[in-house]
């Protein structure tokens, strides 16, 4: 009996010792395999206007694909001119990657940064822009102080798969969810809300939807597993 209880330890302890030893599946890795044959079939979805058909094809890229892997710790830039790399953020993070050409609903922006203000203390809030640095600068002045908006200097990260895939695959404004250790929780597409839509709408359902975002990186800090609908 001693030797089997002996025996029964020694196994659980090579198992637990074989998970936290196995190597973490990086994002790039995991889409690298994936990304031709979703871009063909989106392309044709869209095409098509078949847009119920593009939407399944993203969600199903989400959950069979992204989610559980680990995003790259590839580098950026914070103005005025100082590269940040992703992983020097220890806290679970909402990043929202935007273009500077995407025109925000009027109520999109003030409510991210009350969302941000009232959850900096929990979340490491970040939005990654693409496009013109001059406009980003200007677009910046919006932002609270709790919101981190950094810009890709596509020169830099030309051959960058994570970086590629979020601006060319994944399109804008689309939210990623990361735990503190990076681990990808969720990906959301962002374009549920009209830009004409009157402040006070624009304002409700954002807030609604960005703290609902933090509620997911809550629920992962304390370990309830809880499944993404969509």
């Amino acid at each position: 009996m001693g030797r089997q209880l002996l025996l029964l330890f020694l196994i659980c302890s090579f198992t637990a010792l074989s998970q936290e030893y196995e190597p973490k599946k990086l994002f790039s890795q995991a889409i690298g395999k994936n990304i031709r044959k979703y871009r063909r079939e989106a392309k044709k979805a869209y095409i098509s206007k078949d847009l119920e058909r593009a939407e399944f094809l993203f969600d199903s890229l989400v959950n069979k694909v992204i989610i559980g892997t680990y995003i790259d710790n590839f580098r950026v830039r914070k103005f005025p001119h100082r590269k940040v790399e992703l992983y020097k953020f220890e806290k679970p993070i909402y990043l929202i990657t935007y273009a500077s050409w995407c025109v925000p609903g009027s109520g999109e922006l003030p409510a991210f940064n009350d969302v941000a203000d009232r959850y900096n203390d929990e979340v490491d809030f970040i939005v990654l822009f693409w496009g013109s640095k001059k406009k980003i600068r200007k677009i910046r002045r919006k932002f609270s102080k709790n919101v981190n908006v950094l810009y890709v200097d596509e020169k830099e990260n030309r051959y960058d798969l994570a970086i590629r895939t979020m601006k060319h695959s994944l399109g804008f404004p689309t939210s990623f969810f990361f735990d503190k250790d990076k681990k990808i929780l969720d990906v959301r597409r962002n374009f549920m809300h009209h830009y004409l839509e009157r402040y006070s709408s624009s304002y409700n359902s954002n807030y609604q939807s960005f703290t609902s975002g933090v509620a997911l990186l809550q629920r992962d800090s304390i370990g309830v597993k809880t499944k993404v609908y969509r």
